[in-house]
């Protein structure tokens, strides 16, 4: 199978936290960096930068266990957009994706357009995915908001966007407990034939980047697009 990370899945937020992006946010350039400014600017927790962030923007555990896949084919970009290149590299396998967003269709836009929101949609439509799986973080539990809150909501939801020969091919899951210790859901290395880690900028904090790119670099990723490299403004490194 092919295993995909969504940062978002480990940088997230905690509950009631409304200019958090999970609530939906766009992606443009603005939600990346801007958008992520002013949400430190307006904290007033006695920290300076994006360490402002850290009370409703924790890093959630269990990301570190991916490193249990060094050696395997691993490839990094800053938006599931450009995991194209990637399913082509490896095309009709089965695809688990650790995300807080399932990908499989955007309620906006050109829905042929391949989008970070439809990537998985359109591989599963063009055959380039044969089953896919999104398991959402054990996080998403506490957060009624999010996708992984109530999976039989989100299910109806796609019920009604998705033709029924791709949903046959869908599953949703939720990480429970969560990714840590022995009853870690992550597959086990050797049922893994490559990796990909996406930053998805718009949806994670910035204080959690230096993480995001210890994580690629001590996985030897390929990189498929450049991660954001996003320190504050006028300093000489993130906070």
């Amino acid at each position: 199978m092919l295993l995909s990370f969504d940062w978002d899945a480990a940088s997230g937020c905690r509950e009631l936290v409304f200019d958090a992006p999970i609530w939906g946010s766009p992606d443009r350039e603005s939600d990346r960096l801007a958008a992520w400014q002013l949400r430190a600017l307006k904290r007033d927790a006695g920290a300076e930068g994006w360490a402002a962030l850290g009370t409703d923007f924790p890093l959630y555990p269990g990301w570190e266990l991916f490193s249990q896949y060094a050696g395997l084919p691993t490839f990094v970009a800053w938006s599931h957009a450009h995991a194209w290149a990637w399913l082509e590299a490896f095309p009709g396998r089965e695809v688990l994706n650790i995300d807080s967003h399932h990908d499989l269709t955007a309620l906006s836009g050109n829905p042929a357009r391949l989008r970070p929101g439809n990537w998985a949609g359109l591989g599963l439509a063009k055959g380039l995915i044969s089953r896919y799986e999104v398991r959402y973080p054990a996080w998403h539990a506490e957060l009624p908001v999010t996708e992984g809150f109530d999976l039989a909501r989100t299910e109806r939801e796609l019920a009604a966007l998705l033709s029924a020969e791709v949903l046959n091919r869908v599953a949703l899951s939720r990480a429970d407990p969560p990714l840590q210790g022995d009853a870690s859901p992550l597959p086990p290395k050797r049922e893994v034939e490559a990796l990909l880690l996406v930053q998805s900028p718009s949806w994670t904090s910035p204080a959690h980047d230096p993480a995001f790119m210890g994580l690629a670099s001590a996985l030897g990723a390929q990189v498929l697009s450049e991660p954001y490299r996003r320190p504050w403004p006028g300093a000489q490194r993130l906070n």
